[in-house]
């Protein structure tokens, strides 16, 4: 935490550095969609995003740069970097006095907080892109990322739920609660772990609210209670099976990507993953076994939303505006769900689709090592306020990690 405050204290004071640099926010802002086509077309854009899954960055290289590039003449290129690196290289080009060489990225909730809070991002966006139409932003999993109103100011792109992966073959009986996670980690020694990034916060969170036995008391602002008392519950907990752990608890993967490897291999006999499809995907492109299953433990887990932000300091805006409602659209989103590309569920309300689109969705490939949507409906929990991310991921390794 006193780290992102260092981060954006430097933003606040730079901001001012590299304003002569910049392109005008409102100017860019205040042109019609006909206008910004005309001013995005033929431009380079850069787009910071996790590289660390093959299939997705598939998905961006393979079909996405071809298709604006075809449409716009647009030069789509990637740069790797997610959550405090995007900040930190802002802060590293006010500092210098440069223009932002990320014209978007990849965000959502921890992020999307900490670039709202310096005003690093450029919106509202959204009521000017076209597809935006296909979107229910009134939907509390879209409209809202980390209890905060999107407000146009990030763009929907992927709608996920954390999922429990196992392998069916060595695990008949999985736990199907959180409540019995405990006794059955104890039985399986060696079993599980807790990869420490991303996707092993979401499960902390969605584990601390199963604990909790209320997931309004997690909605809202951020309370010190709340987070003091079942966190401590959680650490309890998650220290009394530390020994049962994979490698005895005394190392946990710092990647999540080194945990699905794990998995693969046959080292451990669960994994995790924010995308409740993903099991498909990397089943069907051979990577898991084909006795990998996912699901969803009672009372539930986190559902949110990913986005897309658009740098206020971006060279070139009006591209990336058009590369981010191309996203949005339709064919782009139909290709996305597809669990033979990716498996991300769309952010897109198939009610506002045209008949034909609406069609294609309902007849992609169905999911057959991963649970239904409809089936997962009532087990979703809203995204926390961001600080409790930014307290879990310190206390995990204050109080778990570095506990021996």
């Amino acid at each position: 935490m006193h780290s992102i405050r260092l981060l954006i204290s430097s933003l606040v004071l730079f901001a001012a550095c590299s304003s002569s640099e910049q392109r005008d926010p409102a100017k860019t802002l205040s042109q019609s969609w006909t206008q910004i086509e005309q001013r995005g077309r033929n431009q380079p854009v850069t787009l910071m995003m996790w590289l660390g899954d093959p299939y997705i960055n598939d998905y961006i290289n393979q079909y996405v740069r071809p298709e604006v590039r075809q449409r716009y003449g647009i030069d789509l290129q990637t740069s790797s970097g997610q959550g405090a690196q995007i900040v930190q290289t802002l802060v590293a080009e006010r500092e210098a006095g440069q223009p932002s060489q990320i014209d978007m990225a990849w965000i959502n909730g921890e992020t999307f907080y900490q670039l709202r809070q310096v005003g690093g991002l450029l919106g509202p966006v959204t009521n000017k892109m076209p597809n935006a139409r296909y979107i229910d932003f009134s939907n509390p999993y879209i409209g809202t990322d980390f209890q905060q109103p999107v407000a146009g100011m990030e763009v929907p792109w992927g709608n996920v739920q954390l999922a429990v992966i196992y392998d069916s073959q060595k695990v008949p009986n999985p736990p199907r609660s959180f409540a019995e996670f405990p006794a059955y980690i104890k039985a399986h020694s060696g079993q599980i772990t807790i990869p420490n990034e991303f996707t092993g916060m979401t499960l902390l969170k969605s584990w601390m609210i199963a604990l909790s036995g209320d997931p309004k008391l997690f909605q809202g602002k951020f309370r010190e209670e709340v987070y003091t008392r079942w966190s401590g519950e959680l650490w309890k907990q998650i220290n009394a099976l530390k020994p049962y752990f994979w490698k005895q608890g005394a190392t946990f993967p710092e990647q999540l990507s080194t945990l699905h490897q794990l998995f693969a291999n046959g080292e451990v006999a669960f994994t995790f993953s924010d995308n409740d499809a993903e099991v498909d995907n990397k089943v069907n492109l051979g990577f898991f076994p084909k006795t990998a299953r996912a699901y969803v433990p009672a009372p539930g887990t986190i559902r949110n939303s990913h986005y897309m932000g658009i740098m206020k300091g971006a060279q070139h805006p009006e591209a990336a505006m058009l590369v981010a409602n191309f996203l949005m659209s339709p064919e782009a989103q139909l290709k996305k769900m597809d669990p033979n590309v990716w498996g991300d569920h769309t952010v897109l309300d198939l009610k506002k689709l045209p008949a034909s689109y609406r069609d294609q969705f309902e007849n992609l490939p169905t999911r057959r090592y991963a649970p239904k949507r409809e089936a997962i409906q009532n087990l979703a929990f809203q995204e926390p306020a961001p600080e409790y991310m930014t307290r879990l991921y310190r206390d995990f390794r204050t109080h778990v990690i570095e506990n021996q």
